[in-house]
C-alpha cells in the first residue's frame, strides 16, 4: 500500500512537472518575454562622460537598481531579459564615484559596456507640424447661449456708456 501510493505520488509530481516544460515550447503558446532591472542600452553608456556628478548620471541612467552600503560611491545597474523559450541574457554596469569639491563626480565604469570615445550626437524624434489657421465664426460658448436663446449682447444694462473724463490745462 506505502509502496503503491508513493509510486503514484512521484508520477503525479513528475507528470506535472512535465506537462509545464512541454507547454512551454508547444508551437503556438504564447509566454511573456521577462525584463528585470533597468533597461540600460550602448547609447546611455555614450552619453555618461568624465566628472559628471550623480544627479546628471540619474537623469541619463536612472536610478540604480542597488546602491551597496558598504560601497556606497558605487551605482549598480543590472538589466536581465528572459525571451520565451530562450536563455536569459543579463547585463551589468557598474558607476563608479568619488568625492571631490563636496560633490560625487564619476571617476570610473566597469562591466559588460564600454564607452565610447566619440561624441554623442542623439537624433530627436520631435516634428514640428504647420497647422492651417481655423476659421471660427462663432465660439463654443456664442453656440452653447445661442441654443438658449441669449445672443451673448447685454440688453438689461441701458445706461449710456460714460465718456472718460480729460483734463485740459488752460494758459493764464
Amino acid at each position: 500500500m506505502r509502496k503503491s501510493l508513493f509510486s503514484l505520488s512521484l508520477l503525479a509530481s513528475l507528470s506535472l512537472t512535465s506537462c509545464s516544460t512541454v507547454l512551454n515550447n508547444l508551437p503556438g503558446v504564447y509566454t511573456l518575454e521577462i525584463q528585470q532591472g533597468n533597461i540600460v542600452d550602448q547609447n546611455m553608456i555614450n552619453q555618461l562622460r568624465p566628472n559628471m556628478d550623480k544627479r546628471q548620471v540619474l537623469y541619463i541612467m536612472g536610478s540604480p537598481m542597488l546602491v551597496d552600503y558598504f560601497h556606497k560611491n558605487r551605482w549598480d545597474y543590472v538589466y536581465s531579459v528572459k525571451p520565451s523559450g530562450e536563455e536569459a541574457v543579463e547585463k551589468k554596469a557598474f558607476l563608479v564615484f568619488k568625492t571631490k569639491d563636496g560633490t560625487d563626480r564619476l571617476v570610473g565604469m566597469y562591466g559588460d559596456f564600454k564607452p565610447s570615445n566619440l561624441p554623442v550626437v542623439k537624433p530627436t524624434e520631435e516634428q514640428t507640424v504647420d497647422l492651417p489657421k481655423r476659421e471660427v465664426e462663432h465660439t463654443l460658448w456664442e453656440m452653447i447661449t445661442g441654443l438658449f436663446g441669449f445672443d451673448g449682447s447685454d440688453t438689461t444694462n441701458t445706461e449710456p456708456k460714460k465718456e472718460p473724463k480729460t483734463q485740459v490745462d488752460l494758459p493764464l
